[in-house]
């Protein structure tokens, strides 16, 4: 089984840690596939505006840079861990309201895409590149964190174009996920060092991105796992 983090954040957004510490970080604690999900955020909001004026938001200019950065990182990794890094993004719709914020993961993405863009432009332009995407924290989470609620509640219209669902977001776990029967992965949404500690994905497959796409997808051969220290 393959111990797999899809959901993490680094100093190209807000995240504390540099890209290459947070390679160390997981590489050091022998995770076989991990993915790198930095922010892009919606700029027609005032929470989104923020985050873009603020450079905490991916954005045309940085994104190259950005997969650079990554796929220099990814060449160590494999070297020196044997650990597979994965290209992604977090495209974030953050609003006030809750019921209007969503997250979404794109997995393997090759080319930019805009949080400006409507929803079935984001999905269909995902589809396009090969990439995967995943609904992140769907449910009520604990704690201070901002909810975002959209996806789930618009699952009937929005469930097609969607690869898997968060199960767990770091210490949180959505049992109504599980109960839909919806494709799942488990995610640590790693801002801290300390947000290693947390829930996690097993995959049955082949160290490979598109093994780990398929398998994801297919959904055969996942489990999850609370990984602690």
């Amino acid at each position: 089984m393959l111990l797999c983090d899809f959901h993490i954040h680094t100093t190209f957004s807000d995240g504390s840690i540099d890209l290459s510490k947070t390679i160390d970080i997981f590489g050091q604690a022998g995770f076989d596939v991990i993915a790198i999900t930095d922010h892009v955020v919606n700029s027609d909001s005032t929470i989104g505006a923020f985050a873009n004026r603020f450079n905490i938001s991916l954005n045309d200019s940085t994104f190259d840079c950005y997969m650079r950065a990554i796929r220099e990182e990814a060449e160590r990794a494999r070297k020196k861990y044997g650990m597979l890094v994965i290209p992604g993004v977090e495209i974030s719709k953050n609003y006030l309201s809750n019921e209007k914020s969503a997250h979404l993961l794109i997995l393997d993405i090759k080319e930019f895409i805009p949080a400006d863009w409507s929803y079935e432009q984001i999905f269909l332009e995902a589809k396009r590149q090969k990439a995967l995407t995943v609904a992140c924290h769907p449910h009520a989470m604990s704690g201070m964190s901002k909810n975002t609620f959209f996806l789930w509640n618009n699952r009937e219209r929005y469930a097609k174009y969607i690869d898997a669902w968060e199960v767990a977001n770091r210490d949180d776990v959505f049992s109504v996920v599980g109960l839909k029967k919806y494709p799942y992965i488990a995610n640590s949404d790693f801002h801290k060092a300390r947000h290693i500690y947390s829930w996690k994905t097993l995959l049955n497959c082949e160290k490979d991105t598109s093994a780990v796409k398929n398998c994801i997808r297919d959904n055969r051969g996942v489990a999850i796992t609370l990984f602690r220290n």
